[in-house]
């Protein structure tokens, strides 16, 4: 059974930093793309970055040069490094795999991890 567990949300003020975690068991890891999305109160979830099992990386637009996707191989583990925090960062953070199968791309969510940035 695949499963994603995050961690690493919390308060904090603007112009801080928090770094996301988000741990995969269950599935192979390094084949996989890995990514980050973000959700607030009356919007869209919406992509925020993503990285590929070959260090490709993506991001929105409203966070490049804020925060860095990165993946640790040997912890099946991928990170969400946030700098420069905004209010308009606030939002509920999911963690999000794609992996290959013989029928088609298949992705997996977290359980979401609630961010907050205070002006």
């Amino acid at each position: 059974q695949v499963q994603l567990v995050e961690s690493g949300g919390g308060l904090v003020q603007a112009g801080g930093s928090l770094r996301l975690s988000c741990e995969v068991s269950g599935i192979r890891f390094n084949v996989n793309t890995m990514g980050w999305y973000r959700q607030a109160p009356g919007k869209q979830r919406g992509l925020v970055a993503t990285i590929t099992s070959i260090g490709n990386t993506i991001y929105a637009d409203s966070v490049k040069g804020r925060f860095t996707i990165s993946r640790d191989n040997a912890k099946n583990t991928w990170y969400l490094q946030m700098n420069s925090l905004k209010p308009e960062d606030t939002a509920v953070y999911y963690c999000n795999l794609v992996t290959p199968t013989l029928y088609g791309p298949r992705q997996y969510w977290g359980q979401g991890t609630q961010v907050t940035v205070s002006s």
